[in-house]
């Protein structure tokens, strides 16, 4: 059982200029946890969630992360091959779009393999057979490892990010709107899946989402982001069920009812 916190965020803040992208975020995040961040368009949530994920240095305040080892180590202080290393193997990272997270010039199986070898894997039939259990986990059918990426629907190539970024046993990963610009229909196929995923692998997710009910239907915790502020938080069902915050009133009010 984990001694404490996976992720541990105080006073995290990231400014553009004059202009704030974050401020003053602190939070713990726990293992098999699934932390939503929402807000409308430039409430600073990709920021922070940039920040998090190392991909942008902070200006302030520290990002925590428990290894494997059990030592918490701060992000700021890793190695650059170290950093490299731990989102090869410990981290996902999901785009919103997803030929931002593949490499849509080699196969879906190259896609999924590729982060195998990245870890040291280097037996071919082990590689395409573990590679085919993740296509079939994603709901893509095996016939179409050899294709290309260029080749799938929007949803395809969703799902096949997403078992490119699982195949290694990531303890957390991070989302970004993951389900944005795809339909209806194939919006609910995928997060029916990511909900499945999760819950069987016990993954840690911060995903960032401008949509209420996708963090509603993943979510176990909610931060609210207004003008690069954490403005409300609490347990998913409790915001969105009774805001406390006008903005947070507002966001809520807008969502289509039934």
């Amino acid at each position: 059982m984990s001694e404490g916190p996976l992720l541990i965020a105080r006073d995290v803040g990231k400014n553009y200029g004059n202009r704030i992208g974050c401020t003053d975020v602190s939070f713990d995040l726990w293992p098999g946890e699934v932390l939503a961040i929402v807000g409308e368009s430039g409430s600073g949530k990709t920021t922070l969630l940039n920040c998090l994920s190392t991909r942008l240095n902070a200006d302030r305040g520290t990002v925590t992360y428990r290894m494997r080892d059990g030592v918490a180590r701060d992000l700021a202080a890793l190695g650059e091959a170290e950093r490299r290393f731990l989102m090869r193997t410990d981290w996902g990272f999901v785009h919103q779009n997803p030929a931002d997270g593949l490499r849509m010039g080699v196969s879906a199986g190259a896609n999924v393999g590729e982060r195998l070898m990245a870890v040291g894997n280097r037996h071919y039939g082990r590689i395409r057979h573990c590679a085919e259990d993740w296509l079939n986990r994603v709901e893509i059918d095996v016939d179409r490892i050899d294709d290309r990426p260029r080749a799938f629907s929007g949803g395809m190539r969703q799902r096949l990010q997403i078992a490119r970024n699982l195949v290694t046993s990531p303890r957390l990963v991070f989302m970004d709107e993951p389900t944005g610009g795809l339909d209806v229909s194939v919006q609910a196929r995928l997060l029916d899946l990511v909900r499945g995923l999760v819950r069987d692998l016990g993954l840690s997710v911060i995903i960032v989402t401008h949509d209420l009910a996708v963090a509603r239907l993943l979510s176990h915790r909610m931060m609210v982001m207004k003008e690069g502020r954490v403005i409300e938080q609490g347990l998913t069902d409790r915001v969105l069920d009774d805001p406390r915050e006008p903005y947070t009133q507002l966001l809520v009010s807008s969502i289509p009812q039934a």
